[in-house]
């Protein structure tokens, strides 16, 4: 038994495995730092952790000297989408791994939008071949709002109780469906009394800033833990009603600094504080990092660095319950550890994951094999016919010569929207789009049934200058494909291709491609390394420079225009959506 083998390796009778020589070892559970210290590793796991480890080693004992570097437990994401960064988990893993992220804890309800449970078993089948460590949540909300969008599939309270089953799956995904919790919805509440039966995390997202009745309903409706959070009494309130409170610093969604102050200045316990991605793309991956980048994020905004490498590690995984597994640096545990020089500057020189050298330098030094995706995986975007620039019109058949149009307004680094209305003037039986104005057209075209439903309204934020049009069929949460732009022709051209590749990204200007990105599986992920994924995904940002548009992520703000449980406009397969009451609007009042 491993526990024998643990015990033995403490008292000399049989060497280790490995054993890390002269270290100082960041005490997660106690805060402390502590010199000169070693640990014996056996069977991946941590038997010894103390002043001397020699009496542990053998003839075959990998002997490494960390050389007085710090001793950090493996980094872990509290939250996150693989889907976001656009490649397979084993990709994803090949990114995040040399950079010090030993564990994950993913919500794959992206490619559940478009495939239902058979989807999902795809991630927890690939994340068990993985050399880290990556849990499954069962995803909650698929559709994210009934009867407010069109998905692919959906995932039901029967998928939910089977997924509870799979080894791998840690809890159930973020439940979206704040408003029907709220309402106490059959089917939501279901979804967490199965989740709850199996001992096991419900993951909370509630979106909204209402922290009055509507927000103690969610609470008191089981949700555990939440990353939607903005403001500072969001977080405060969050941890004062039992909730743990995940800041996210992802590519887009940047919610650290604010957040960190209900422990920095309010003083509250930061047990209770975890850092996430939530979302992050294959190029910040590639060229910023992963967790290391969020650590490294929070102590430069003032966060202390034992705190900050609290909540990417230990504070998570009590969280989860694996406390007994992860987290921290002590024996019984499996042995996850990041050797790096400076904790103020966190970068990982080592990378030690369930015992095994994985990484030096920030290199990768053990192969992932690929994982084989299905036939079926990679055929999913269904129009029913060829896009013509007509179908991007904005109609107004009244006398009126000036109407208002509600139109979607872009906030640069966050996921909620602003409902804005400009006047505007018909003309030809149409309202046109206003590039002097920055007020783009955006459409919503069902991609996953072949209905042939387009829907059509108005975005601001994105700052196009020139004529030019960009396509995604990464839309959360349903996985339409959302169009934006300035020329209803380049928006035409920009959906076609997107149906010629199988998905992805693409930005239109004078009739040309000047960025893209495919992503065949699901219209997703790339079925290609992350690097080459990044390197792609980079002439889209590109692209949306040469258009004019300055956002830091746009192709990332994009993708979440028909997220339509986040406030405040959204726009759906059903038409223009106000996500503050839940209720359709026409584009033109």
């Amino acid at each position: 038994m491993l526990s024998q083998k643990l015990v033995n390796v403490v008292m000399g009778r049989i060497p280790a495995d490995m054993v890390i020589k002269n270290g100082q070892w960041v005490c997660v559970q106690t805060g402390e730092i502590i010199p000169n210290t070693d640990i014996a590793i056996v069977e991946g796991h941590i038997a010894y952790v103390g002043c001397n480890a020699d009496h542990t080693i053998g003839m075959q004992t990998q002997v490494l000297d960390a050389g007085g570097r710090f001793l950090v437990p493996g980094l872990l994401d509290a939250h996150m989408h693989v889907e976001s960064g656009m490649v397979t988990v084993s990709e994803f893993v090949r990114a995040v791994a040399p950079h010090g992220t030993t564990g994950m804890f993913i919500d794959p309800h992206e490619i559940a939008n478009v495939f239902g449970l058979k989807g999902v078993k795809l991630m927890v089948d690939e994340a068990t071949a993985q050399p880290i460590h990556v849990f499954v949540q069962a995803p909650s909300c698929v559709p994210s709002a009934p009867g407010m969008e069109t998905p692919g599939a959906s995932i039901s309270p029967a998928d939910v109780t089977e997924a509870m089953t799979w080894p791998g799956i840690i809890g159930l995904g973020e439940m979206m469906n704040f408003p029907g919790v709220i309402a106490a919805d059959e089917k939501m509440h279901a979804e967490m009394h199965t989740t709850i039966h199996a001992g096991k995390t419900i993951g909370g997202h509630y979106a909204s800033p209402d922290l009055g009745l509507p927000f103690h309903g969610y609470v008191a409706g089981g949700p555990e833990d939440d990353h939607e959070g903005t403001r500072v009494e969001d977080a405060l309130m969050r941890a004062r009603q039992g909730m743990k409170v995940m800041m996210r610093y992802g590519s887009s969604w940047h919610d650290v600094v604010t957040q960190m102050k209900a422990v920095t200045q309010h003083g509250i316990d930061p047990r209770h504080f975890m850092l996430c991605t939530d979302d992050c793309h294959a190029a910040t991956l590639s060229q910023e990092g992963h967790m290391d980048r969020v650590v490294r994020h929070a102590i430069e905004s003032g966060l202390a660095p034992m705190l900050a490498v609290q909540m990417a590690t230990i504070n998570t995984a009590d969280h989860f319950g694996v406390s007994r597994q992860m987290g921290q640096i002590a024996p019984g545990r499996w042995a996850d550890i990041v050797m790096v020089d400076d904790l103020n500057d966190f970068h990982a020189q080592i990378v030690i994951a369930k015992g095994k050298l994985v990484a030096r330098e920030e290199k990768l030094l053990v192969g992932i094999p690929g994982y084989p995706y299905p036939a079926w995986a990679m055929n999913s975007v269904h129009l029913q016919r060829a896009i013509v620039a007509d179908d991007f019109i904005i109609p107004f058949t009244g006398m009126a010569s000036q109407v208002t149009a509600h139109v979607i307004g872009v906030i640069e680094n966050q996921a909620p929207t602003r409902h804005l209305t400009f006047k505007m003037q018909p003309e030809n039986n149409q309202v046109h789009l206003d590039i002097s104005r920055d007020i783009a057209k955006i459409a919503l075209i069902e991609r996953h049934h072949g209905s042939g439903v387009i829907q059509v309204a108005f975005v601001s934020g994105f700052r196009f200058t020139e004529k030019c049009a960009v396509a995604t069929t990464v839309a959360h949460d349903c996985h339409h494909m959302i169009v934006v732009g300035t020329d209803e022709t380049a928006m035409a051209m920009a959906a076609n291709r997107l149906g010629e590749t199988g998905g992805g990204q693409v930005v239109i200007k004078d009739g040309a491609i000047i960025g893209e990105v495919q992503l065949p599986i699901a219209g997703l992920i790339s079925n290609q390394p992350v690097d080459v994924v990044a390197s792609k995904a980079a002439t889209v940002l590109a692209g949306f420079k040469v258009c004019g548009c300055s956002l830091n992520s746009p192709n990332m703000q994009l993708a979440l225009l028909a997220l339509v449980v986040i406030p405040e406009l959204r726009i759906s397969d059903k038409g223009l959506v106000d996500g503050s009451k839940f209720e359709f609007i026409p584009v033109i009042a």
